[in-house]
C-alpha cells in the first residue's frame, strides 16, 4: 500500500520561521517533520511514499538523495568520485516518488496529478506534510476495510481552527472547512482512499481536495470517520514549530511510537 504525501504548498503562515525551506522541511529536532510523518508510517510497514512537490522541491529532492551522507563521516575523492565511509551508514528502507505537482496547484490538482503512480492500487493512504500524531495507522486501515465505503478520514480534537466534520456514529453527513469556532470531532487528515476516491478529481490547478471533492463524496454517503482520541498537532504556525520541538527535546513526543 502506498502512502500519498502533500507535500508542495508555500507554507505562508510559518515564513517567520524560515523562508528558504519547504514547509514539510521545518525541523523538528534534528529531521524535517516530512520524515517524521513518513517514519510514522514505516512503523506500521507502510514505506512506500508518493510525494506531491511543488514549492522548493529541490530541496526535499536533495535531502533524500543525500539522506545518508548527511549522517555519516566520509572522505570524497573528487579525481575518481569515489566514496570511502568511516561512520555506520544511516539509511531507511523506504522507497519514494519524487512527484513534480506544480508550484500554484491546489490540493485536488496534485492528487490528480500523482493519479499514474496510485491508480493501480485498490487503496491507497493520504496525509498532509505538515502535522504529527499517533494515529494507529493499522487499526485505521482495519476500520476502513470493515466499513465498505471509499473513503475515511480522521478526525481528531486539536485546536479549533481546521475543517470540522458533521458526523452520525461514524458515517460524516457535513464538511465545514474553516469553521469559526470548533466543536466536536475536527480533519486530521490520515486519509485512506479506495481507488474510486480518484473519479471525484479533475485536472484543473484551483481543485481543493477539501472542497468540491469532500463534498461530493460526503454527499454520495461514502465517508466514514475514524474517530482519534490520541495527539494529533500541524506544523502551522511558530508556536506550532517550538512546540513541537520543545516535545521532541524533551523526549515528551506522543508521535514517536517508533523504537
Amino acid at each position: 500500500m502506498k502512502t500519498v504525501i502533500l507535500a508542495g504548498g508555500f507554507g505562508t503562515r510559518i515564513r517567520d520561521v524560515t523562508n528558504d525551506i519547504p514547509k514539510p522541511m521545518i525541523p523538528i529536532g534534528n529531521y524535517p517533520i516530512l520524515w517524521h510523518i513518513m517514519k510514522g508510517y514505516a512503523q506500521y510497514g507502510i514505506k512506500d511514499f508518493v510525494l506531491c512537490l511543488g514549492y522548493k522541491s529541490e530541496v526535499i529532492k536533495d535531502y533524500f538523495l543525500n539522506y545518508q551522507h548527511r549522517r555519516s563521516d566520509f572522505t570524497l575523492d573528487l579525481g575518481t568520485h569515489e566514496i570511502e565511509q568511516h561512520t555506520r551508514s544511516i539509511s531507511e528502507d523506504w522507497r519514494i516518488t519524487f512527484a513534480e505537482t506544480g508550484l500554484s496547484a491546489q490540493t485536488g490538482a496534485r492528487i490528480f496529478k500523482v493519479k499514474k503512480y496510485i491508480e493501480k492500487e485498490d487503496c491507497f493512504l493520504l496525509t498532509y506534510g505538515d502535522g504529527v500524531g499517533n494515529v494507529n495507522i493499522s487499526e485505521l486501515i482495519k476500520f476502513h476495510k470493515s466499513h465498505g465505503k471509499i473513503m475515511t478520514i480522521t478526525g481528531g480534537h486539536p485546536p479549533g481552527r481546521f475543517g470540522e466534520l458533521e458526523t452520525d456514529g461514524n458515517q460524516v453527513v457535513g464538511f465545514n472547512e474553516k469553521p469559526q469556532v470548533t466543536e466536536g470531532w475536527i480533519s486530521a487528515g490520515f486519509f485512506v482512499c479506495n481507488r474510486e476516491v480518484l473519479d471525484y478529481l479533475t485536472p484543473e490547478d484551483d481543485l481543493i481536495f477539501e472542497k468540491t471533492p469532500i463534498e461530493s463524496i460526503v454527499k454520495d454517503g461514502q465517508m466514514m470517520v475514524y474517530k482519534h482520541e490520541g495527539f494529533w498537532h500541524p506544523m502551522d504556525t511558530s508556536r506550532d514549530y517550538q512546540l513541537l520541538n520543545q516535545l521532541w527535546t524533551q523526549d515528551k513526543a506522543p508521535w514517536k511510537t517508533w523504537k
